[in-house]
């Protein structure tokens, strides 16, 4: 079998980026939606509605390699370390569900060198000595390089303020979600936004109304926003218009919304289905595949819960994504929605603009885009040991992971030792607590 290596040139220095315009996955017949825009800094947010994700500064070796739809030759990908805004990996508090370890050696499998997690654990990241002791906790067992988010609460306006650069962003919770962190009125919206410094990511969970009263009020204060997990047509419909108007808005789309409805619950089953923002229409998933132009990252919003919770009377909503989420993005690759270099945008080089993720030396992924194999819970890195996607036929794997020149990950098996990642925010005493 012939095999054809793509090699992306992507950062070993701060202006080093990816792309070359005639090295597509594409399908022959297939063309992206809006030909005839492009970002033109790599810096810059995504606000024109016609733009075309490339950048300009980066190239792929090989121009003449392609994965062809339907009957391609079987190519390896070098690509950079992916980067995932969005996990949770639930250390401390229920490392039953998942742990730092587990969770970033999931990572590794998926391709992903940098993972940004959420507050809502127990006790949710809400304080100093919650930060603490999630730090300490993903010192010792963390394989791949993390960040964390502070979580916003109603009383903690000040406290968030101080930690802001220890931390990655602040999590704003606006609708239902899992543990306590929902902020019930307008006040600490407004207080956060006002406080929090400008130049730290604001992320909010918000649908439908309050997403557009998430990002009125940054607007208010002339600061950005991120929306996370887009999962409906009226949504990105919105932040379609906000990017028009020059607003300063950004947003991410997980892949369960890209190729999951509500009418696949029955299949997934009930408690298993269970996941917030819930599975949506049909209408809602065409909506946010025509608007990927728009979206400026792809996260996983990786939330694993048991079997036996997901099953119970009181199943907690979250799905695992890390490992299947690469495989299903090089899938709306093939079917010509969008070209390698659109997902590399939103894996790798608008996280990395975002929530400013340092680069990472020396560090790629080798993907074998061929392989075939079928998505199974019990064969997979994450504790919860199960999927939305069980049983489903994926093409593309991760085959090696190489971070800051060191291999980590190889054929299956995690190669890292516990406590090898490294914090990006690394202005953090854990031995005296302070910055």
């Amino acid at each position: 079998m012939v095999v054809n290596r793509v090699h992306v040139d992507y950062a070993r220095n701060e202006k080093s980026e990816i792309r070359n315009p005639k090295s597509r996955i594409r399908n022959p017949e297939s063309e992206i939606q809006n030909p005839e825009s492009e970002i033109q800094n790599p810096k810059s947010e995504i606000q024109n509605p016609k733009s075309r994700i490339r950048n300009p500064e980066s190239e792929i070796q090989n121009p003449e390699s392609e994965i062809q739809n339907p009957k391609s030759k079987m190519t390896t990908l070098t690509l950079p370390g992916l980067i995932d805004p969005h996990v949770h990996l639930r250390d401390p508090g229920a490392t039953h569900k998942e742990d730092w370890h587990s969770g970033t050696a999931a990572a590794l499998a998926g391709g992903f060198t940098c993972v940004l997690d959420m507050p809502n654990n127990t006790p949710p990241t809400t304080d100093g000595d919650a930060l603490r002791a999630k730090q300490r906790a993903a010192s010792e067992k963390a394989v791949c390089d993390y960040g964390i988010h502070f979580g916003a609460g109603a009383d903690n306006v000040a406290i968030a303020a101080s930690l802001a650069a220890q931390c990655i962003g602040l999590k704003m919770y606006l609708d239902q979600t899992f543990g306590p962190l929902r902020l019930d009125s307008l006040e600490p919206l407004v207080s956060h936004m006002r406080a929090f410094p400008k130049e730290a990511p604001v992320l909010c969970h918000a649908e439908g109304r309050t997403a557009a009263a998430a990002i009125f009020v940054a607007q208010l204060f002339d600061r950005p926003v991120h929306i996370c997990h887009v999962s409906r047509k009226d949504e990105i419909e919105l932040i379609r218009k906000a990017k028009e108007k020059g607003v300063r808005v950004t947003c991410e789309v997980t892949p369960h919304h890209l190729f999951l409805t509500r009418d696949d619950c029955e299949a997934i089953g009930a408690g298993r289905c269970e996941v917030r923002p819930m599975l949506a229409t049909r209408a809602d998933v065409e909506a946010l595949r025509a608007n990927l132009d728009i979206v400026d990252c792809f996260a996983t919003d990786h939330a694993p819960h048991t079997l036996q919770e997901k099953d119970s009377a009181s199943p907690p909503p979250g799905y695992p994504g890390l490992e299947t989420a690469l495989a299903l993005y090089l899938e709306l690759v093939r079917e010509g929605i969008l070209a390698l270099d659109d997902v590399i945008a939103r894996c790798y080089e608008n996280p990395r603009r975002i929530f400013d993720v340092p680069a990472q030396a020396e560090t790629w992924i080798e993907v074998d885009a061929e392989a075939e194999w079928i998505a199974r819970g019990s064969e997979m890195r994450t504790r919860a040991q199960w999927t939305p996607f069980e049983g489903r036929l994926l093409r593309g794997r991760v085959t090696r992971v190489v971070l800051r020149g060191a291999t980590v990950f190889e054929n299956g098996d995690v190669l890292a030792k516990p406590g090898s990642g490294k914090n990006i925010r690394p202005n953090f005493s854990l031995s005296t607590g302070e910055g």
